[in-house]
This record gives structure tokens, sequence and C-alpha cells, in this order.
């Protein structure tokens, strides 16, 4: 057979963010701890960007101490510049040369200095653009899961149809730190009574095995002495993978209490080699599932408020977005002097004064628009938080968890306008405090189930009454899925034995037999 190229033109619409639109998808992303030490690390890479009590641009700001010019001197020098060895040719180019560069940085300068109008400044307070959604809305990236991530890499090899269904439960059975802690034995128990699917406990092990074969290294792990066991396996050969591993596997007790020099003792190594090893292990990542996760993928610490719900004795609701030690953000009004040095000395200037003058636009520039990115994103907290209160108003009054109503990402983005990943980013890693507790928002998330009459009920409401009637249970005598069916329905809850079965899985509550005495 014969192979042929051919060139082929297609157009083809792609949308990219631009710079300042992945500043606000990362901003609009961050808790409030995370900001805090993000706009400290602004205040202290950007000169432009100053508190709204301190001024940056001393007298001496143009001077070579802030910037650094090239190395080229001003165009009136260049005679002295040019060697007198050099031919007349090379001291016309370098000379020429010289005129355009000048020319362009006069240009630069000209288009940022029209009036005082032009003269960039800018202010955040925390009040600043609560009440208006009169900007335009961007799009914001990847909103993936973990589960569908990890399908992403199950669809890369080749699995039977069997396979791929052992698979799919193995991977939604994995913890939100990406570890499996149900053993082979009861996935396979599961598999079998809820969908049908026979298999052998071999073939679940053999499952696994290829699912911690998956990036991160350590997924699928069953505990964290193999996650770790896992990531030193995926290091490259070297003098420290064999007493890592060994520490992991023989030493793990004194590993997890700390007891290094114990265990350079048992390794009978030198110091210097014990402390390369334990820095090493320290590195491994105990929680693999969270370089994959949106929700569990941060390394959050505390959990400090972005939201301060307040309800009051007459069920009035208020909240105020959590500013924490953020501080009111300005660009420098000593901007403005510079910008009339220029027009006032505009021919008499030398190069290195103007190229001083263009690297301050430039931090200028990236100040405002690291402040339009902290008003916007205040602007898309204060919508969705507003929208998710007046959907689960009820919850917000009085507090009690089974009266919060059916409420997906959907629903917030039709009563906002915004788009559903904007709502996704929002929802991730941010906590809400209440008169009743504090809350994550995809707490005040959950599916509905329609019953046959058409009634909508919260899939929360009916996992509460799931647990209770476990919980009051003759743990002798068990409820099965199906006698669980029938309390529910006795409750109100018509729900099928296999939404039963599914929500009791998500509840983490064994089936009927592991739950006897």
């Amino acid at each position: 057979m014969k192979l042929i190229q051919t060139q082929e033109q297609k157009l083809q619409q792609v949308q990219r963010l631009s710079q300042q639109q992945m500043l606000q998808v990362h901003m609009l992303e961050m808790p409030l701890t995370e900001l805090e030490e993000n706009v400290n690390a602004e205040l202290d890479d950007n000169p432009a960007l100053v508190k709204a009590d301190e001024e940056i641009f001393d007298n001496d700001s143009t001077d070579s101490s802030t910037y650094t010019p090239s190395a080229d001197h001003d165009s009136s020098d260049s005679s002295s510049d040019i060697d007198d060895e050099k031919s007349e040719a090379d001291a016309f180019a370098a000379h020429t040369e010289r005129e355009e560069r000048e020319s362009a940085l006069n240009n630069a300068l000209d288009r940022m200095t029209g009036s005082d109008e032009d003269i960039p400044t800018a202010a955040y307070t925390g009040a600043s653009g609560a009440d208006s959604a009169d900007y335009e809305e961007m799009v914001y990236g990847d909103t993936r899961s973990f589960y569908d991530k990890l399908k992403e890499q199950m669809g890369e090899i080749d699995l039977s149809k069997t396979d791929e269904q052992i698979m799919e439960y193995v991977i939604g059975s994995l913890d939100s730190d990406g570890l499996l802690r149900k053993d082979s034995q009861s996935i396979c128990d599961e598999l079998t009574i809820y969908h049908g699917i026979y298999c052998e406990v071999s073939d679940i092990d053999r499952i696994i095995g290829i699912l911690q074969t998956f990036d991160p290294a350590g997924i699928g792990a069953h505990s964290l002495q193999e996650c770790l066991l896992l990531q030193i396996e995926r290091r490259p050969d070297d003098q420290l993978k064999p007493l890592m591993r060994a520490v992991i596997s023989e030493h793990f007790d004194e590993f997890t209490k700390k007891h290094f020099d114990k265990i350079g003792s048992l390794l009978a190594i030198d110091e210097y080699t014990n402390k390369r090893v334990c820095d090493e292990l320290r590195r491994l990542n105990p929680k693999p599932g969270a370089s994959l996760g949106e929700t569990e993928g941060r390394n959050v610490q505390q959990i400090t408020p972005d939201f301060i719900v307040d309800t009051d004795d007459n069920g009035n609701i208020s909240f105020y977005i959590n500013n924490g030690n953020i501080p009111e953000l300005r660009v420098s009004s000593s901007f403005s002097e510079l910008m009339e040095t220029y027009r006032n000395n505009k021919d008499t200037m030398s190069r290195r004064e103007k190229e001083a003058l263009l690297y301050a636009k430039q931090k200028v520039e990236r100040a405002l628009g690291y402040i339009e990115a902290i008003k916007q994103r205040y602007r898309t907290l204060t919508l969705t938080m507003q929208a998710i209160i007046d959907w689960q108003r009820k919850f917000f009054q009085d507090g009690d968890e089974a009266d919060l109503k059916p409420m997906i990402l959907k629903n917030i983005a039709d009563r906002t306008g915004l788009d559903i990943s904007t709502i996704s980013r929002v929802s991730n890693v941010k906590y809400a405090q209440t008169n009743w507790g504090t809350f994550p928002l995809r707490f005040f998330f959950s599916d509905g189930y329609t019953t046959d009459d058409g009634e909508e009920m919260s899939t929360r409401k009916i996992k509460l009454a799931l647990k209770d009637l476990v919980s009051k249970e003759n743990k002798t005598k068990p409820l099965s899925d199906d006698a669980l069916r029938a309390a529910l329905a006795k409750l109100g809850y018509p729900i099928a034995r296999r939404t039963v079965a599914k929500y009791r899985e998500q509840l983490g509550i064994p089936v009927a037999r592991l739950r006897k005495n």
C-alpha cells in the first residue's frame, strides 16, 4: 500500500486565556490563606504595587539601583563607543541601530503618556464592586474531577469489558487521598451482589495492580506504607533508593515516630547519608489523590472561612467576605510625577532615564492587572454566595441539614449568570462560617431524587434517614438493603433497592453481613 502525504487547510476556532484571565482563574481558586500569601509575595516582587498608606517611587526611583538597563549608551555618545579601528560602514550601522532603538523607546513612552486622565490609578477595598455584576464573565479552564482524570488514563490501556467495569468500580472506591481502603474480597462481593459482575479476588488484585501504575505514583495503595513504597519504586535507581525502601518496609514504625537517629543506627549508615535518606522520604506524597482532585487537592493546614454568614433572631441573613489580613492595594501616585517629568524633559532625558520609565510602566500595568483580578474575585464570590444563600435560605435560618434543598452547580450558574466551571472554582476549598458551624461550600450542593409522583427530594435528606435507620437497627439482625428500602418507603422516601445500596456505599456503610455483631 502506497502512502501519500497531503496538506489540508482547516479553519478552527480555539479559545486561549490571556495572561490576565489566567491570573483571575488562579486567584478565584485560592482560599483566603493562600490569597494572603500571594498578595504579600506580589507586594515584595512588584515595586509599583503598594498598600494604601504607603508610597514607593522615591526621588531616585529611576536610579540604576532600582532598574539596571542594558549596557548601551545614549545615542549622543555613539561616536565614543565606536573604536577608531572600525570601518566607517560599521560605525554608520551601529549609529543607525541606536537611532532605531531610541525611536522605538520614545514611541513606547509616548503611548503611555497621553493626558493626565491616562495616568493609571486604582484602589481596592473590601466593599468595592460588592453589589455590581457589570463585568465580563470568563469561562474558566479545566473542571475535570479526580475520577475523570483516572478514567482518562484507563482509556490509554487495553482492557476487556469486564476489566473496565471492575476498574471503574475500584476507582470509585478510592478515598479522597487516593488510597484504597476496601479489601479485594469486599470489592468482589459488592460487584457480584449489586452489579451482577462475577469475578475472582485474583481479578480484583490484578486490576488494582494496573491502577497502581497510573499517575501520580501511590494511587490505589491500601495503606500509607504501601503508598510510599510505590513511590520509591518509581524513583530512578541510585544509592538512596534501596535505603529508602529498607526504611519504609523494615523500619516504618521508627519513621512514623521520627526516630531518625535510630534509623541511622539500624541501617548502619553515617549521619550525612541518613539525613539525605530521611529528607528524600519526607518529600514523598502521603496523599497522592491531592495532586488530581480539585477539592481535596489543596494542602490546607487550617480552615479559615472565606465567608461569614450571620442570621439574626428574625431570620434575616447577611454575609460578608472575609478579607483576612489582605491590605488595601493601589498603584503608587508617584507614577504621575514620573510621567510629568517625561513630558517636561522629553528632549533632554538620557536613554537610561527613558528605559527606567518604561520599566516602571510595565510594573504599573502588572499592578493594575493584579488589583483588577482581586476585585473580580470579590465580585464573583459575592454573587455566588448570595445565590447559595437564596437557594438554601431555610438551612441558614434553622441549621437543620434535612432542610437543604437539591442544588447542583448548574442551578447556581443559571441564577448568577456565571459559567458552571466558575461556580466549581468558587466552591472548591472554600468555607462558610454560619451560626450553625463552618462548612465547605460543597456541603450545600446535593443531587435531587424525583419520586414516581414527581416530588423532588434532596439525596442528602434521604442519606440522613438511611444513616439513622442503620444506627438504630438490631446489630444481631442488621437490615438488608431490601429491608432498608421498605423502611425508607414508610418514612416517605420511596427509592429503589439499588439506590439504597448506592447511598449506603457513599456513606461508607458496609453490607448487612459485615455489620452483624
